[in-house]
């Protein structure tokens, strides 16, 4: 797969940076990316584990308690009041697997070094999106596990499938992003995180609906967005090309037959 980017990129006269996405990565499965230099990382797997297992909720208590909805200027300011009570409760959900996302992040930073890496935090698979003062706590312990984030994916209200557009409600969708980045823009300020921290909207190349949305909420906030490209979009399209025939079919089924012709290839470098 590298050596096929490789030469896509060579092929393109494509002059800027480039990288690997080692999607979903756990501590137990990084290693094998490490002959690839320079990669995105993303950090989902943990999220959904039992609340209380993190124990109490370590660095994050002092940080994000207390902090009043004054401080939110751009934001639902009833939305984003936390006291430490909350933030206990919020800790014993997300704390652990923002734990093991450090030692992911270090366990890759001291074999290749901190330069290398573009880390992605992201928990947009969990069962329910996240409530600004639960992105504020998440924000505030990866700060404190010292990961330089840049950029991060929270669940939105809504349905990302593949290949079509966004399925929900506009109007909750356009709140969760406005409250996210306002979040996003006081945790950079408090806590230290790198300025260039973006919000992540995962499965967000086809969601057309979304984009007026997002180009009149970022300058609020001047950020940046991070939009993922909805991976299995091509799959859709093959699919489109079967079902219309003729010319279309013939080149689904050339597709096919030569992807058949490399599979004992693929999976004998998995097996590896």
């Amino acid at each position: 797969m590298l050596e096929a980017a490789k030469e896509a990129v060579i092929a393109l006269d494509w002059a800027k940076g480039w990288h690997v996405d080692a999607d979903h990565i756990r501590l137990e499965t990084v290693d094998r990316f490490f002959a690839v230099f320079g990669f995105l990382y993303d950090r989902c797997g943990g999220f959904d584990r039992a609340a209380g297992e993190a124990g109490g909720c370590g660095g994050v208590c002092g940080p994000a308690s207390g902090i009043d909805r004054g401080a939110f200027d751009s934001a639902d300011r009833d939305a984003v009041q936390i006291e430490r009570a909350e933030v206990e409760r919020i800790a014993g959900k997300f704390l652990l697997a923002v734990q093991d996302a450090g030692k992911i992040y270090r366990h890759i930073a001291d074999v290749k070094g901190d330069e290398d890496i573009i880390a992605e935090i992201s928990m947009d698979e969990t069962d329910s999106p996240q409530t600004p003062p639960e992105l504020l706590v998440i924000l505030a312990a990866i700060a404190d596990e010292g990961i330089p984030a840049q950029t991060i994916a929270p669940k939105f209200t809504g349905r990302f499938n593949k290949g079509v557009d966004y399925v929900g409600d506009l109007a909750q969708f356009e709140k969760e992003f406005h409250d996210d980045l306002a979040v996003i823009a006081f945790a950079v300020e408090r806590y230290g995180l790198p300025k260039n921290l973006k919000l992540s909207v995962h499965s967000g190349s086809d969601k057309f609906s979304l984009y007026p949305i997002i180009r009149r909420t970022l300058p609020k906030f001047n950020a940046g967005v991070h939009l993922k490209t909805a991976g299995t979009t091509w799959l859709e399209e093959l699919i489109g090309l079967a079902e219309a025939g003729g010319e279309g079919l013939a080149l689904a089924k050339e597709i096919y037959a030569e992807a058949i012709g490399h599979v004992d290839e693929l999976t004998g470098r998995m097996r590896r």
